[in-house]
């Protein structure tokens, strides 16, 4: 995106430095293959870290800006709220990786190609793995730690230390929790999925939760991942339902709930609650079941970073100018993306994030 918006004019000789064999290969893989690249409802709410930042960075480049650039290109997204609500599916990732191709044809590409390291002396000396590569202007749009089978690594993160840059601590986002001994019951129901709403750190998430062999995974828990620190979050399985209207007539508790029989008989053990005609009930153990609309639980940990499709927390967003992008400790050195402590929720807020820094850093770029 960068690359694509740099004018031809003023820079007659533009590199791009990458890992993979092939362009963009997160973007091939994004969206079950249909790239989620923004959505409907995107605001500075939906990100975890500056919101100010934030807040102007979507002035400067907005949804509206990123789709208009998009159709100008011949892609053309459409929403599809099936997962998250707003957002914006291309009709295929290839789309936006043979506009990115179109865009970039008078750029060098160093595909296939490592960066090892980043030393600076009148020019930045960029060390790969098969070459030392020279540079007046080096931007670092290198990705977190997420996705390493995609080329992955902490190169983006190591360059801004040894520039004097402080990192916000790293940690997997937008992915599936482990669970602790009480919670064990989830992993007999792998591959069940239910719509619940989540709270966590005083937000509400609703959506679509999975049960999976480790623990909990799913739409709605991916976003609650970016916000969780350590502590409960609170599951309502019976979302905008009032449980005691299900609870008359003589029906088994099975049968009454709107739920898939397997969670009903897996959550009734987990409480020791016989599944026992709704008419039946004592006060005790309506209480109990209460708990359907008000579950707590605290995750033992996350599946890492191999399942994890972001990484929260990176570069501390005061020590970059906010308008330029550029390094307030090294000249000429910027950060985009997300090696940036900028995180966005699940259904397209983080391509939307990172095309717009990328698109404001070019155009500050240009006007220098």
């Amino acid at each position: 995106m960068l690359a694509s918006n740099l004018s031809k004019k003023k820079y007659k000789n533009i590199c791009l430095i990458d890992t993979s064999l092939k362009l963009a290969p997160k973007v091939k893989v994004s969206g079950g293959a249909k790239c989620n690249i923004t959505n409907e409802f995107v605001t500075y709410k939906n990100y975890l870290g500056d919101e100010e930042f934030v807040k102007e960075l979507l002035k400067k480049f907005s949804k509206d800006e990123l789709l208009a650039f998009l159709n100008k290109n011949s892609v053309y997204p459409k929403i599809n709220p099936k997962i998250v609500k707003g957002t914006y599916f291309c009709n295929s990732s290839q789309d936006v990786i043979d506009m990115f191709t179109k865009l970039t044809t008078h750029v060098k590409k160093y595909l296939g190609t490592t960066v090892l390291d980043v030393d600076f002396d009148e020019v930045y000396k960029i060390k790969t793995d098969s070459k030392t590569i020279e540079a007046k202007k080096l931007v670092v749009a290198s990705g977190g730690l997420s996705y390493p089978v995609l080329g992955a690594s902490s190169i983006g993160f190591d360059i801004a230390k040894k520039f004097g840059h402080s990192i916000i601590k790293l940690e997997p986002a937008l992915v599936g929790f482990t669970v602790q001994k009480e919670q064990f019951w989830f992993k007999n129901l792998a591959g069940i999925s239910t719509n619940v709403i989540t709270s966590v750190e005083g937000k509400h998430f609703e959506g679509s939760l999975l049960f999976a062999h480790k623990g909990c995974s799913g739409p709605v828990i991916l976003t609650t991942s970016l916000y969780w620190k350590k502590g409960k979050i609170v599951i309502d399985f019976l979302p905008k339902k009032r449980l005691e209207s299900f609870l008359v007539g003589n029906k088994n508790i099975s049968s009454a709930l709107p739920l898939p029989k397997r969670f009903i008989q897996e959550f009734l053990n987990s409480i020791e609650l016989e599944d026992k005609a709704t008419s039946k009930l004592t006060t005790l153990e309506l209480e109990k079941l209460k708990l359907l609309k008000n579950y707590e639980f605290s995750p033992a940990g996350n599946f890492g970073y191999t399942k994890a499709e972001v990484t929260k927390g990176g570069i501390n967003t005061d020590e970059i100018n906010h308008q330029t992008f550029e390094s307030l400790k090294q000249k000429n050195l910027y950060f985009i993306g997300e090696c940036l402590n900028i995180t966005g929720e699940l259904g397209g807020f983080n391509f939307q994030i990172a095309f717009s820094e990328a698109y404001v850093c070019s155009q500050q770029l240009n006007s220098n």
